[in-house]
């Protein structure tokens, strides 16, 4: 044993000499490249006392980036987190000035805008010498992963040698994009997982060079609201009761309510614990890490929910940026591959308008920074973080990743710009994978999406005019000449709000009536479009609205960009509303589906259970579905978007290994996202962990 330990600490010894040796040659090429950057004295020095002099300053500020690093990102934690993700390369020139100050020969001289560069490069190559070593010693690896584990754990009770389980939420990746990419190569490691993939050294081929199968993929349907607030708070929380799209009026408070805003995440969590009766999915010994709802875990971090409280043991909404920036290898490699990404953005962008694409959208201003937040800093953040909770052996982790879900809405659900992010997913995918050999117990590995994402072009793009344009000329009252631009529904906004501190997305929370013609309030989520009278208490029914605005019903109907509409009728108690005079009660929907004919099997049962919600609109409006091309015309600046019905934004899938009981039967169909967290739950219990009771649906039990 002894002889083993003295093998890893010659090791360790070894990899250290290599970095630094590394890194002297690195100050070196840097000082006789850069006409800022010197080594020597005015006079000149010889070969020997230069390289002395970069030895020692390498020596110097390698120390200090382990000892300095940590202690100045703890100094730092008033500072929003995406500003000190900015401030990387500052504080690491200032490490390198300090590391010259103190170098015995006192001949280095740097000027602060060159330390930068010098400081970046050298960390960046300290950072992949190290790696790529460690990566050759496997004992060393392991011990590198050990280090990332939570320290809590440390002296507390033995891991169970039940599996733990990761479910991986990727955020807007719809079953088909999923299938096709595993088709065009684009992610080895799930096509591997399918038993789609040639074998590589794993164990798993057959005969025939084929690999054996070591997951399922199976589709799943969405509820009428096909976004990431509905389905997540349902599979999280096992409710998403009352939740009819990502943006809605309450007429009660006079509030709109918002998915990613944390108020209204941290209302809407509240509200599915109270109607469950149970604290969620991850309540047993889980960890929460990227969402916008906790799932009642203990340890949660960059969980939106919780970013608006104060700071605490129990709300450390931020902390993850905190722990994986407080590395300066991390700090450094995220900070360049979020400049990189920036760049990438800028680039595709230029691409899609020299060809003059169509439809495309605006992608300037802070979108190619918001962009590169997601799909590197957020990514980097919560993969680190998963990491660290499969280390520390949690029984059930859940993680968002949000990178496609940013792209996808901007360049579109297919294409180049979308490929090259499930790439670096399925890396991601790759990453864990690896981590999972190393933990401490066995984690099966489920892979997820929460919705997909439907193409087409804007509505505004294709008519001129918004849905709430529309709305105005239908209730007879002034369009103004210039439309205002639509709110994004995107999450990965809300993600850089709450790291800026800043976490309302819009200003506008409260719509008080100004009287008995007071104009409607008229919302957008993806495709799916609510208008409210504010100045009624209750929801209004057809008669009423017939009443006051004759023409507002018939023209929304009948408008070739609307699909159908959703109101509440005083005789059949609901109807759906189509073009040319439609009208179908919804008890009747099945037998004459109507306009809803071109949205699936599953839209009527969809359309009555948002019905049955107290928080509906006055008016539900679906935009026109092409079933022939899965377009839809989303009423926000979207090309590619979800949030209603229509095409593959209702189609996301459920990844999960064989070793867990099938979803579903053979002839049947999950749907909905309640019964998808039923699923998990019973996934978690066959794994041998806490028993999570839920036998009865949350709707069983109210009654």
């Amino acid at each position: 044993m002894r002889g083993v330990r003295w093998r890893r600490a010659a090791s360790q010894v070894g990899r250290s000499i290599a970095v630094w040796a590394v890194c002297t040659l690195t100050m070196l090429v840097l000082a006789g490249i850069l006409p800022d950057f010197r080594l020597q004295s005015a006079d000149g020095d010889s070969a020997t006392t230069i390289a002395r002099t970069a030895a020692v300053g390498a020596g110097v500020f390698g120390l200090l980036s382990a000892l300095a690093w940590p202690l100045l990102v703890r100094l730092l934690l008033l500072v929003p987190a995406l500003v000190l993700g900015l401030l990387v390369f500052f504080l690491n020139g200032s490490l390198l000035l300090l590391a010259l100050r103190l170098n015995p020969s006192g001949q280095s001289e740097v000027a602060p805008e060159t330390a930068v560069i010098v400081a970046a490069v050298m960390s960046a190559v300290a950072s992949a010498t190290g790696g790529a070593l460690a990566v050759r010693d496997d004992d060393a690896y392991r011990r590198r992963l050990y280090r990332l584990a939570d320290r809590r754990r440390r002296g507390g009770a033995a891991c169970p040698a039940t599996p733990g389980t990761v479910f991986l939420q990727l955020d807007g990746v719809g079953h088909d994009v999923l299938a096709a990419a595993v088709r065009k190569g684009l992610m080895p490691t799930v096509a591997r997982w399918l038993g789609s993939a040639p074998a590589q050294d794993r164990g798993q081929a057959r005969a025939g060079g084929t690999p054996r199968p070591s997951h399922r993929l199976t589709v799943w349907h969405t509820d009428w609201s096909s976004q990431t607030g509905a389905s997540q708070l349902g599979i999280l929380h096992g409710s998403n009761h009352d939740v009819p799209a990502f943006r809605w009026y309450e007429k009660d408070t006079g509030e709109v309510m918002v998915c990613n805003r944390p108020t209204s995440a941290a209302e809407l969590q509240r509200r599915a614990v109270e109607y469950t009766g149970d604290g969620g999915l991850l309540s047993a010994d889980g960890a929460s890490r990227g969402n916008l709802f906790g799932g009642g875990a203990d340890e949660q971090a960059l969980v939106l929910s919780i970013a608006t409280r104060r700071r605490s043991r129990e709300t450390r909404s931020r902390d993850g940026y905190f722990a994986y920036f407080s590395d300066p290898a991390n700090a450094v490699r995220t900070a360049l591959s979020f400049v990189a990404e920036v760049g990438r953005e800028m680039g595709q962008s230029l691409r899609a308008r020299l060809r003059r694409e169509r439809p495309r959208v605006g992608r300037g201003g802070l979108y190619p920074l918001v962009r590169a937040f997601a799909t590197v800093v957020e990514r980097d953040v919560v993969v680190a973080a998963v990491t660290g909770d499969m280390l520390a052996g949690r029984t059930a982790v859940y993680a968002d990743l949000v990178a496609y879900d940013e792209v996808a809405h901007h360049s579109g659900p297919l294409g180049r710009d979308t490929e090259q992010v499930l790439g670096r997913l399925d890396r991601a995918l790759a990453l864990l994978e690896n981590v999972a050999e190393h933990a401490p117990r066995p984690y099966r590995i489920v892979v997820l999406s929460d919705h997909g994402q439907s193409p087409g072009e804007t509505f505004h793009a294709r008519y001129g005019l918004t849905l709430h344009n529309l709305v105005r000329a239908g209730c007879g009252l002034p369009v103004p000449r210039k439309a205002e631009r639509t709110h994004s529904g995107a999450e990965a906004r809300a993600a850089v709000r709450a790291a800026l501190r800043r976490p309302v997305e819009e200003g506008g929370e409260r719509h008080r009536p100004a009287g008995r013609d007071a104009e409607p309030v008229v919302l957008a989520s993806g495709n799916l479009g609510l208008i409210s009278f504010p100045d009624v208490p209750h929801r209004m029914s057809k008669e009423e609205i017939d009443a006051r605005h004759p023409a507002l019903l018939t023209t929304l109907a009948n408008h070739p960009g609307i699909g159908f509409l959703l109101v509440r009728s005083e005789e059949h108690g609901g109807v759906v509303l189509g073009a040319h005079g439609a009208e179908i009660p919804l008890d009747r929907l099945d037998r004459t589906p109507g306009p809803l004919a071109a949205f699936g099997p599953g839209a009527a049962d969809a359309v009555r259970r948002t019905h049955s919600f107290p928080h509906t609109a006055d008016i539900m409006v679906n935009s026109f579905h092409d079933p022939a091309d899965g377009e839809v015309l989303a009423f926000e600046e979207q090309i590619g978007s979800h949030g209603g019905l229509g095409g593959a934004q209702a189609r996301p899938f459920l990844l999960s290994p064989l070793a867990l009981s099938a979803p579903v039967g053979d002839d049947e169909e999950l749907t909905g996202a309640e019964q998808v967290h039923r699923v998990l739950r019973r996934w978690l219990r066959e794994s041998g962990g806490p028993r999570i009771p839920l036998e009865t649906a949350p709707q069983e039990r109210a009654a």
